[in-house]
């Protein structure tokens, strides 16, 4: 799995970025990150992106948290 992110990354980001050095990446990792989750298609989550295929497993497809009322 780790692989497969880093190989993304690389591939779908670092390689279309003009950046010059491990410093910029570093500055970017956390919103390609955030992209990679919401919007990047899975072959094998059923070409969902991860966060599609969970809100899709927990029926919660708004995006938002589940409030549990205690009685």
């Amino acid at each position: 799995m780790a692989e497969s992110f880093v190989k993304t990354v690389k591939r779908d980001y670092a390689s279309v970025n003009d950046l010059v050095d491990a410093r910029q990446v570093m500055a970017m990792l956390e919103k390609w990150a955030e992209d990679y989750n919401e919007y990047a298609p899975h072959k094998g989550l059923g070409w969902l992106s991860p966060r599609q295929f969970r809100r899709a497993a927990t029926g919660n497809f708004l995006g938002a948290a589940r409030v549990s009322k205690a009685a």
